[in-house]
């Protein structure tokens, strides 16, 4: 259903980033749901991109963007320079904080985000508890979804002896290598010995990216630091258990499967969701704990029982909860509040 017409118009920046950023695609996203939904709205660019020419929403030039005091300005963080054409026109300036490691470094220079008449988005519930607790500021939060109908379960899964734990170089190469040797090192001293097969995912498609996430049984999450991070959803959509670092920002939906020697603590009280434990997470950072993490999910997978099964399910129930439906319905209702 479409969304009553609004005068209000909202423009989004889009800053110059690589076409495979995963921000920048939550930044897409938001503007076709909300063009879809009948709200006025317009990507804004530095400069000139045919990633957004299929989109079906109106492309404005940075240097032609002219905003009026009612209208929405929406900008993700870390860019200072771009809050200006904002607040200098008194429109609704707006940062979407889709991560925590960069909202405080990025601030213009001798002002202070929490002195500036803006408000505050965060892409998960840990990104807006930092927001408050570093600018006492209150951040609507506002998640990201993944693609369940290209993200999704085999139709069957061959599971074997061999366990098929999938990673993404990408995200602190080193620390994936230390925990690849790590557990090499001490699964060799198993009896009897579980072979391993790593699936390095690097360069791919978004569809090679799932058909490869489809032949894994578990995630190596290395990601940190992380507002909201997409790739152990997708992996959790396609029946991989993750293991590993949460980035902070995982928290959102990571919930620890059991207690093992390692296991992270988070900072904050955790909210309350209709999925219980899908995967095994240690401190950011800790090579020990994220191969101890590797280990509780590795036993799990050998028993091969109701146990990964209770796995997989809530990792479907989480991945249900991030789907792009809901994210339409929820950047539909929060724009119709501020409509």
């Amino acid at each position: 259903m479409r969304a009553r017409t609004s005068p209000v118009k909202t423009y989004i920046f889009l800053p110059p980033l690589p076409r495979g950023s995963g921000g920048l695609a939550v930044l897409r996203r938001m503007g076709v749901f909300l063009h879809k939904a009948g709200f006025p709205v317009s990507f804004v660019l530095r400069e000139a991109s045919s990633s957004t020419e299929e989109s079906g929403v109106d492309i404005l030039p940075w240097q032609e963007l002219r905003l009026q005091a009612e209208d929405i300005w929406l900008t993700p963080e870390g860019w200072p320079n771009a809050l200006l054409p904002g607040l200098n026109a008194g429109a609704r300036s707006i940062v979407y904080a889709q991560s925590w490691a960069y909202l405080l470094s990025c601030q213009p220079q001798n002002a202070h985000l929490e002195k500036l008449p803006i408000e505050f988005l965060a892409i998960s519930e840990p990104v807006a508890r930092f927001v408050d607790m570093s600018l006492g500021k209150h951040a609507a939060v506002l998640r990201p979804g993944v693609d369940t109908s290209l993200f999704c379960p085999p139709p069957a899964r061959k599971d074997g002896e061999t366990a098929r734990i999938a990673f993404m170089p990408r995200k602190n190469k080193a620390f994936a290598r230390q925990i690849r040797e790590l557990a090499e090192a001490r699964l060799r001293r198993r009896t009897p010995p579980l072979p391993l097969e790593w699936i390095s995912i690097e360069d791919r498609s978004q569809t090679e990216v799932a058909r490869m996430l489809q032949t894994a049984h578990l995630f190596l999450c290395t990601g940190f630091p992380e507002g909201c991070p997409l790739p152990p959803l997708e992996a959790l959509a396609c029946g991989c258990v993750p293991v590993g670092f949460t980035g902070l920002g995982g928290w959102d939906y990571m919930r620890q499967a059991a207690d093992f020697p390692g296991a992270a603590i988070p900072l904050w009280p955790l909210r309350e969701t209709p999925w219980a434990g899908n995967g095994f997470y240690a401190a950011d950072g800790d090579v020990p704990g994220a191969v101890l993490a590797l280990e509780a999910a590795l036993d799990v997978f050998a028993r091969d029982g109701e146990e990964l099964a209770a796995l997989r399910r809530a990792g479907q129930m989480t991945a249900a909860a991030y789907s792009l439906e809901a994210q339409a319905r929820a950047v539909t209702a929060l724009w119709s509040e501020f409509a």
